[in-house]
């Protein structure tokens, strides 16, 4: 009986690229605390503080992990290999590839390492991306028009959202380019989605259990943009709360790549997909 659960609710969903089920959802997200936790004291331990610098530095690592998605997407890897980059398990990958960079770049050259780090992300984004460019190019195809018109919308909702915060709301802080990136990231992933299921002619779908939830219900994919207002305000405002009584600590950080993560990575991985129509 044990084995069914995990087969229908983990292994069958990997292997079928099928959607997300509550049951699935909740054990991820648990996943994501537990494993900030475990992050924030073994950064401790290792006396390596997670400031804004190292996460600016993460921020190719996190673009690194939605290319990498659209690589599996494409079918350029094989089975088993290509299960590698399904969600959870591109989550082990990417962590456990940036965590040996990271520990490697800072015992070999200290401080400035974080910014080895952060290039070599980069660097590795800048890869994936010709792979799948080339991908576009000889097998598939190449439409331009698909991200410019994901990041004019993600841009212009953006601004609109940060204006709002910050003159309509007061918010001063929002100048802070922590909050900046967090509110970019996370609406880019609500224009793709949008885009994807209302303008690209293949039609996608919301894989998600909250937002498919929403979208069935209103007909639209545009939903997703009220469903990050609702998570984006109240979570703005009580880190803000907390960086206030001096908890900007690592796990403080932590906690914001972590939310930056979950928008900015499937909204880059959604955005190229649809740009090679796979």
């Amino acid at each position: 009986m044990i084995r069914e659960f995990i087969y229908k609710y983990y292994i069958d969903p990997i292997q079928s690229g099928g959607s997300y089920t509550l049951v699935d959802t909740l054990t991820y997200a648990l996943i994501l605390i537990i494993a900030v936790f475990l992050i924030h004291r073994w950064m401790q331990r290792s006396g390596l503080p997670f400031d804004r610098n190292l996460l600016f530095a993460t921020l190719p690592w996190v673009v690194l992990g939605g290319l990498l998605r659209v690589v599996e997407d494409t079918g350029m890897l094989s089975v088993p290999w290509r299960y590698l980059l399904i969600t959870p398990l591109i989550f082990f990958v990417i962590f456990f590839f940036a965590v040996v960079v990271l520990y490697l770049c800072h015992r070999l050259l200290g401080e400035p390492g974080v910014r080895i780090y952060g290039a070599i992300g980069a660097a590795s984004s800048v890869v994936a991306l010709a792979a799948l460019v080339w991908y576009g190019l000889t097998v598939s195809r190449l439409a331009l028009e698909v991200p410019a018109a994901i990041l004019g919308i993600a841009a212009l909702t953006s601004l609109a959202l940060w204006a709002l915060l910050r003159y309509g709301f007061g918010w001063e802080y929002m100048s802070d380019r922590v909050y900046q990136v967090l509110i970019a990231g996370h609406l880019l992933d609500a224009s793709a989605t949008s885009y994807g299921i209302d303008l690209h002619p293949l039609g996608y779908v919301e894989q998600h259990v909250v937002g498919s939830g929403l979208i069935a219900a209103t007909g639209t994919g545009f939903a997703m943009f009220p469903l990050k207002l609702v998570v984006l305000i109240p979570g703005i405002y009580i880190l803000e709360l907390y960086r206030r009584e001096g908890t900007a600590t690592s796990f403080w950080h932590l906690i914001v790549l972590a939310m930056i993560v979950v928008g900015l990575a499937p909204g880059i991985r959604d955005m190229v997909r649809m740009m090679l129509y796979v």
